[in-house]
C-alpha cells in the first residue's frame, strides 16, 4: 500500500439508498436518547454522558481511490474517505482532493473500503478442547482466553462484537481497556451473564464443575429476573441476554425492566418460548431454531430483530451429527432446516444481522467463518449486497448503535475496514484484510494486528503535587 501527503477542505459523496429498508425494530417510550438532545455520551447503548475533550488520534488520515461499499446497499464507488480523529469527516468523489493541508494520505487503489464488520453473537470467555475444568473456570484463564479471542476478531475485519454471556467482569474490563488502547480488540458491547430460568439453557447440571460457571444466571420467578437484569445494569451491560425456559410472567417483567434501564434484551429461544419473548417486547431473538409460521409474523409486525447464527449449527452437525443431550433443544434441526428458517424471517421483512456463536476453539476460523456465515445468507436468498448491509447498517441497527456505527457517512465513528478485491463479487475477498481503524485509529496495517498507543492523562511535574512548598 502506497503513502503520500496532501492539500485542503471537503466535499462530501451523496450516495442514493439502492437496497429496500428493513423495518425499524420497535422504538420504545424508555429510549433515553429521546431526552438526551446534544449531550455528548459514551459510544454505547448506556448513552451515559461522557467528559468534554478531544477522542482519537489526532490529525487527519485519508483513505485515497478505493472503492467505497457504505453500508447501505448502493453499489461501490470510486471515493476517497476523510478521517479526523475518530470521525468520518468526509467522503470525497473520485478526482476531489479537498483535504486538508498536512492531512496523511493512504493510497487504497485497488481496495475495497467498508464499514468494520459486527459479529452480533459472542462469547468471549467460553472455554475450549482440552482445557481442565480448574482452569475452564479461573479469571485469568478466562481473560487470557478473551485476549486471543478478541486479537483474532479484530484481525479478521471485526470492528464491533456483541457478547452474548461470558463470565463475571471478564467482559465489561475488556471493553474498557480496548476503548482505552489497553489491549487490541473490537469494541465490546456486553451483556454480561445470561439469564436463564432454574435449569434452563446453560444451566443444566450447573455447578462449579460446569464449563459455563459464572456465565450463567438461573432466576425463579419474575422478581429473581427482574433482580438479574439490575445486577447485569449495575456490572454494565449493553444489553441483557436471557434464554428459555422461562414463564410469561418471567420474561415479561426482564424485558420490562430492561427497558426501564434503557437496555435491550436479546433472546436464545425455541417452539413456544420465542412467541412469549415476542409478546413481551423482546428486542431480538438468537439463532434459527423453530417457532411457528404465526410467531414470525408476529416478529415482523412488533419488528422485533434477528441473529440467525448459521454457521455455529453447521460446526455441531459437522462434529457432532446433531445437537444432542440438552433439554432446550428438543426438536429437529439440521443445516437445511435453518436455512430455511432464515429465508422465512428475510421473507417476512424482519431485521436481520450477523452473528457467529463461534464456541469452542472454532473462533481460530475466523475471517473465514465468517465469510461462511453470510454465504449461507446468500444460500438463503440475500444478495452478496444484502449479506453486507446486514453485516454492517443493520447489525448496528440491532446493537442500537446506528447512529455512530454501521455506514460509512460523514458524522460516524471511524471503524472502516480496507480489503483487497471485491466481496460483492465474491465474498471471499473479506479474507484479504489489508487495513482496519477502528474509532479512528489504525489498527490493523498490511494484515498485522499492531497496537495503538494506550490512553494517557497529564501529571504533575515536581514540585506541584500539593499546596505546601517544599522546606
Amino acid at each position: 500500500m502506497r503513502h503520500a501527503v496532501a492539500l485542503p477542505l471537503f466535499a462530501v459523496l451523496s450516495v442514493t439508498t439502492a437496497l429496500a429498508q428493513p423495518p425499524e425494530p420497535q422504538q420504545r417510550p424508555v429510549d433515553r436518547r429521546a431526552f438526551l438532545g446534544e449531550t455528548r455520551t459514551s459510544d454505547d447503548p448506556r448513552r451515559v454522558p461522557a467528559p468534554p475533550g478531544e477522542r482519537g488520534p489526532e490529525g487527519v488520515r485519508v483513505l485515497f481511490g478505493g472503492f467505497v461499499f457504505d453500508g447501505s446497499g448502493s453499489d461501490p464507488v470510486p471515493a476517497s474517505v476523510v478521517i479526523e480523529r475518530n470521525r468520518i469527516a468526509a467522503v470525497l468523489p473520485e478526482g476531489d482532493t479537498g483535504w486538508p493541508e498536512g492531512a496523511q494520505v493512504l493510497d487504497v487503489r485497488g481496495h475495497t473500503v467498508l464499514p468494520g464488520l459486527i459479529d452480533l453473537h459472542t462469547h468471549l470467555t467460553y472455554t475450549e478442547p482440552g482445557v481442565p475444568q480448574a482452569l475452564a473456570i479461573d479469571p485469568a484463564h478466562q481473560t487470557l482466553r478473551a485476549l486471543e479471542r478478541l486479537h483474532v476478531f479484530l484481525g479478521a475485519g471485526i470492528t464491533s462484537i456483541r457478547d452474548t454471556g461470558s463470565a463475571g467482569t471478564v467482559p465489561f474490563i475488556l471493553k474498557d481497556a480496548v476503548r482505552r488502547n489497553r489491549v487490541p480488540g473490537p469494541r465490546v458491547f456486553a451483556a454480561g451473564s445470561l439469564i436463564t430460568g432454574t435449569g434452563g439453557h446453560g444451566a443444566e447440571g450447573l455447578s462449579i464443575h460446569h464449563p459455563l460457571w459464572g456465565g450463567i444466571i438461573e432466576a425463579s420467578g419474575p422478581d429473581e429476573w427482574r433482580d438479574a437484569v439490575r445486577q447485569q445494569f449495575k456490572m454494565g451491560a449493553d444489553l441483557i441476554k436471557v434464554a428459555s425456559h422461562y414463564s410469561r410472567e418471567e420474561i415479561a417483567a426482564a424485558v420490562d425492566e430492561a427497558h426501564a434501564l434503557g437496555l435491550k434484551v436479546t433472546v436464545d429461544s425455541e417452539t413456544f418460548y420465542t412467541g412469549w419473548a415476542v409478546e413481551a417486547g423482546a428486542d431480538t431473538i438468537e439463532h434459527p431454531l423453530p417457532r411457528t409460521e404465526e410467531v414470525i409474523r408476529m416478529m415482523a409486525r412488533a419488528g422485533t430483530a434477528s441473529v440467525p447464527t448459521i454457521i455455529t449449527y453447521d460446526y455441531i452437525f459437522n462434529e457432532r451429527g446433531s445437537y444432542h443431550s440438552s433439554t432446550s433443544r428438543r426438536f429437529e434441526l439440521n443445516g437445511e432446516i435453518s436455512r430455511a428458517m432464515l429465508r422465512k424471517l428475510k421473507d417476512a421483512g424482519i431485521l436481520i444481522g450477523v452473528g457467529t456463536d463461534l464456541i469452542f476453539d472454532n473462533f481460530r476460523d475466523l475471517p473465514h467463518a465468517y465469510i461462511w456465515e453470510l454465504e449461507a445468507y446468500v444460500e438463503s436468498g440475500f444478495t452478496r449486497a444484502e449479506a453486507l448491509v446486514a453485516a454492517t447498517r443493520d447489525s448496528a441497527r440491532i446493537l442500537g448503535m446506528d447512529d455512530k456505527l454501521g455506514t460509512i457517512e460523514p458524522g460516524k465513528l471511524a471503524d472502516i475496514l480496507i480489503v483487497e478485491g471485491d466481496p460483492l463479487t465474491d465474498l471471499g475477498a473479506l479474507a484479504n484484510v489489508s487495513e482496519v481503524f477502528r474509532d479512528g485509529w489504525w489498527v490493523v496495517r498490511n494484515g498485522e494486528v499492531r497496537p495503538t498507543p494506550p490512553e494517557t492523562r497529564v501529571r504533575p511535574g515536581p514540585g506541584i503535587r500539593g499546596s505546601e512548598p517544599s522546606r
